[in-house]
């Protein structure tokens, strides 16, 4: 997997939760993961379309997504609802746009979207392929980025 590819999935993450909730984040050691269980509690799953193929997924644990959606939305979120659904589907929306623009600045041709929101941990996170597992130690919590192109 070309890490130039890989780049953009990161980079986009990292700003939007630092621009948007403040959220600083440390990498552990990438590796490729070897089953289909979702890494977090739940899961902005991205698909990849054009020039470049695969899917995507940015998993979080509950105290993670709680701490940095309370971040993003100025007030303490203390469940898992409708709200924190919400707030994956735009992280993974606006994930999805930097990653767009940093391929097409790439000369690459791609869709990157939004496929769905999973809830709950053990969730089946199948991808089409060898998977790159990013984990991130933020500020609020654990944050996976898991890559298949």
């Amino acid at each position: 997997m070309d890490a130039a590819m890989v780049n953009p999935f990161i980079e986009g993450t990292l700003y939007i939760l630092d621009t948007t909730a403040s959220v600083k984040a440390a990498p552990g050691l990438c590796y490729v993961k070897t089953d289909t269980i979702a890494l977090g509690d739940i899961s902005a799953v991205l698909s990849i379309t054009g020039d470049v193929t695969g899917s995507a997924c940015l998993s979080f644990t509950e105290k993670s997504i709680l701490g940095i959606v309370s971040a993003m939305f100025g007030e303490s979120m203390t469940r898992m609802d409708e709200e924190i659904i919400d707030a994956v589907g735009e992280i993974g929306n606006m994930v999805s746009g930097h990653v767009t623009t940093k391929m097409t600045e790439m000369g690459k041709s791609v869709g990157v979207k939004l496929l769905e929101v999973k809830t709950g941990r053990g969730q089946n996170m199948s991808h089409a392929g060898r998977v790159l597992v990013l984990p991130f130690k933020t500020t609020k919590g654990d944050l996976f980025i898991e890559v298949c192109l």
